[in-house]
This record gives structure tokens, C-alpha cells and sequence, in this order.
């Protein structure tokens, strides 16, 4: 493994620690990929210096993210591994894995916490904080599923254009105020003039 391949291999386990992720599946997913062509498990495990058992429990975490892609070599019986080359697909696939895992089970509690009928006075507050909740997350993911259903160059464009996107909202809101303003002023007649 290259020196840069290196760096990029052991960065990638560090923050996948700090994103929730074993740092072993992290350093496993670096290495397959920066790596050119698909490596079987006792190719991953010599050049992380990782125990084989180590990498099987890595690719199988890999796989429940549906972030590997499995391949045979003729005459060969061993699997190998590798990422997806798409890097969109791939931040599609943990978008929706994440929020599979972690934003769903939370939209149901509140969805249920709010059904459930309450005689505790004190339960008003946590409902009402908890309807916030419930109102922002579903506004979220509906959010999220309408930006999956981008294909890939609207989805680019939309997020080159940053904050350009707020500009052309705050315009938008301008020109509607302005014209509310002059269709307001054009349904109530001009005041007499004095001596008129």
C-alpha cells in the first residue's frame, strides 16, 4: 500500500470511529476503495495487519451496508471484495441506510408517544416539544426523499449552487411582497385630493 493509500486508509478508520463506524470496517472500506481491482479476505487482512476473523466480521458489517460489491475469478473459490465505484451511489447508500437505522425507529417513537393517551399534566410539555420533534424530522426525511429522486446532474447542479439557492428564495420573496404590496394598492381607490 502506497504511503498516500496509507494515510487515507488510517484517516478513514479514525473518523469512521467518530461517525459510529467500528474503525476496523472503516480502514477495511478505505483500502477496497482507493484499491484498483477487488481483494479477497486474506489480501484485506495482510495489508491491514488485521486477523482474518477481523476482516470477516468487517465485510459482513460492509455488506449490511450494502457497500460491497462481491466478484469470482475463474478457477478461484475465494470471494472478493470491492466498493462501489459510483462515490454517488455510495452517499445515497449511507444516506439511507442511516436513516433507515436511525432516523425511522425515531420517527416511530414519537409517532407512538403521541398517540398514546396521557392523564399526566406534566406530559403537555414533552408532547408539545415532542410534536416539534415529530414536525421537523418528517419535514427532513421528506426532504431527503425528494432529493433521492434527483438523478445524479440535477443533484450536482442543486448542490453547486450552495447558498445561490437561499439568494433565489429571499428574490422570490421579495417579488411577491412587491407585488402583494401593488395588487394591495390597486384594490383600494386612491384617497380625494383636497379640493378636488
Amino acid at each position: 500500500m502506497s504511503p498516500l493509500s496509507h494515510r487515507f486508509v488510517m484517516h478513514f478508520g479514525e473518523m469512521g470511529s467518530r461517525w459510529g463506524i467500528n474503525r476496523t470496517v472503516g480502514q477495511i472500506y478505505a483500502l477496497l476503495f482507493v484499491t484498483e481491482r477487488p481483494l479477497h479476505a486474506d489480501e484485506i487482512a495482510e495489508q491491514l495487519a488485521f486477523s482474518r476473523s477481523n476482516v470477516s466480521m468487517g465485510l459482513k458489517e460492509l455488506d449490511g451496508w450494502r457497500l460491497l460489491r462481491r466478484s469470482y475469478l475463474p478457477g478461484d473459490r475465494r470471494e472478493y471484495f470491492a466498493a462501489p465505484d459510483d462515490v454517488w451511489l455510495i452517499f445515497r447508500t449511507l444516506a439511507e441506510e442511516r436513516k433507515k437505522r436511525e432516523i425511522d425507529p425515531t420517527l416511530t417513537l414519537l409517532r407512538d408517544a403521541l398517540l398514546e393517551p396521557s392523564n399526566d399534566p406534566s406530559d403537555g410539555r414533552a408532547q408539545q416539544r415532542m410534536g416539534e420533534m415529530l414536525a421537523m424530522i418528517e419535514m427532513l426525511t421528506g426532504w431527503f426523499e425528494d432529493m433521492r429522486k434527483l438523478d445524479q446532474a440535477t443533484l450536482t447542479k442543486l448542490m453547486k449552487l450552495g447558498t445561490g439557492v437561499v439568494r433565489l428564495i429571499e428574490m422570490k420573496d421579495k417579488l411577491v411582497g412587491v407585488r402583494g404590496e401593488q395588487s394591495a394598492n390597486d384594490q383600494v381607490p386612491p384617497s380625494p385630493l383636497p379640493g378636488a
